[in-house]
């Protein structure tokens, strides 16, 4: 999609991603989150219903249920269905505990659902260490239900120094299950903050990624990945931030913001208790600001044209700012290899 086209500006996002309650039965050390226990103030059942009209009457093409673990809210499939039944499409990342046959039958009965299990290692003891004792065996579970279900299924990793030696594995794992690999950034927010140093992956471990993911095509990364790829993968998604351009995320107390990891105070563009999804999509000053964002520190750079600047969610974390460039972006890999890490920035809860 052509930069002039994002500028332009759209009706309404392609993609939303809504974090329907922060309730998680898991306590991943890499949560951009924080999950645990339900945010105060969640939307009701009425208010969430009348989100999915909102979305739908706007035009969204797609909505991305994460959290928390999307199933622990009990009114979650009613939820789906109505998304289902308005003709939204719909993709549900899950850390796969809930996940029993009957529950994949009644996912089953719509071809509009998609769902990504959370699986962080392809070794028990890697991803047992991010996500908790027992995790990596249930989530492969869940993943042999769904593949026998005529649901699209991929497994869901988020790139760390511990696990990025296991990527290649990964993708053959997925292959053997009859499921897709996709991989996901990871970036200082939430608890992922805490263990920044632990679990970040290294200059090094980066630069090997995307030499690999360049032989690859068929894996794919979703998220801000753009800032590491290579020559040979142009043209297989976006070269630029789509925060306030073509997605956003709603929060599970109705807050609007230009992506979920940047769930902060000064990011949040309305509530959807005051005003309409479309009023604040098409006027809020934090949208027009990541609308009209420049990383113009990037501008001389030979690689430009590919990133744009990368994450700005990654940049704020750091202590760059949105507006600073994107701290582990291919060039800065090759230049800063064997530096030091930069540190996140302490910040308050979010709110």
């Amino acid at each position: 999609m052509s930069n002039r086209f994002v500028d332009a500006g759209l009706s309404a996002p392609v993609n939303l991603t809504w974090e329907v309650t922060l309730a998680c039965n898991l306590r991943c050390r890499h949560c951009l989150s924080s999950s645990g226990r339900p945010a105060v103030g969640e939307l009701d059942t009425a208010e969430a219903l009348q989100a999915v009209e909102q979305l739908h009457g706007a035009g969204v093409f797609q909505v991305n249920f994460g959290g928390g673990e999307p199933f622990l809210r009990p009114d979650f499939e009613e939820i789906l269905s109505a998304c289902h039944d308005r003709g939204l499409v719909t993709c549900i990342s899950t850390n796969g505990t809930l996940l029993d046959q009957a529950r994949v039958r009644r996912l089953s009965r719509s071809r509009l659902v998609a769902i990504q299990v959370s699986l962080d290692g392809a070794r028990r003891e890697t991803c047992d260490a991010i996500r908790g004792e027992g995790t990596f065996a249930e989530a492969l579970h869940a993943l042999r239900l769904l593949a026998s279900s005529p649901i699209p299924t991929s497994i869901n990793t988020v790139l760390t120094g511990p696990n990025a030696a296991e990527i290649p594995d990964l993708h053959r794992l997925a292959g053997s299950l009859g499921v897709s690999l996709r991989v996901s950034r990871f970036r200082p927010s939430g608890r992922g903050a805490v263990d920044w140093e632990a679990l970040r992956p290294t200059a090094s471990q980066l630069l090997a990624f995307s030499a690999w993911l360049s032989t690859e095509a068929g894996v794919r990364t979703g998220d801000s990945f753009f800032s590491l790829t290579s020559q040979e993968r142009q043209g297989l998604g976006l070269n630029l931030c789509g925060a306030a351009k073509l997605t956003c995320c709603l929060g599970p107390r109705g807050d609007l913001y230009p992506c979920a990891f940047l769930q902060r105070r000064e990011f949040r563009a309305g509530s959807l208790r005051r005003r309409s999804f479309a009023e604040i999509w098409r006027e809020s000053p934090v949208f027009e600001s990541f609308r009209s964002l420049r990383i113009h520190s990037c501008e001389s750079c030979q690689r430009f044209d590919q990133c744009h600047g990368g994450c700005p969610a990654v940049a704020y974390h750091l202590g760059r700012g949105v507006g600073g460039g994107d701290p582990e972006c291919l060039m800065e890999c090759v230049t800063t290899l064997g530096g030091p890490a930069p540190r996140p920035a302490v910040q308050e809860p979010t709110p």
